[in-house]
């Protein structure tokens, strides 16, 4: 397992050790957790389970129907 050395100002590792007291982890456990949510490659579980939340959501058809109409654009 590999060891990391970080250097931090006052006020963030304050912050740091405020955060890692409220989770009840070791600092450790509270940084690997962190590291490895912001290195995800997927989407967390918290994300997918809002897919299909909006049933009531509007079709695009029915967002712009109020729009009118776009004008031709010019040719590059």
């Amino acid at each position: 397992m590999a060891q990391v050395t970080i250097y931090l100002d006052r006020e963030t590792e304050q912050a740091m050790k405020d955060a890692v007291q409220a989770s009840g982890l070791s600092k450790s456990k509270w940084l690997a957790g962190l590291i490895h949510e912001k290195t995800a490659q997927e989407w967390p579980v918290s994300v997918l389970n809002l897919a299909g939340a909006w049933a009531d959501f509007p079709e695009v058809e029915e967002l712009r129907a109020g729009m009118g109409e776009d004008i031709p654009r010019e040719p590059i």
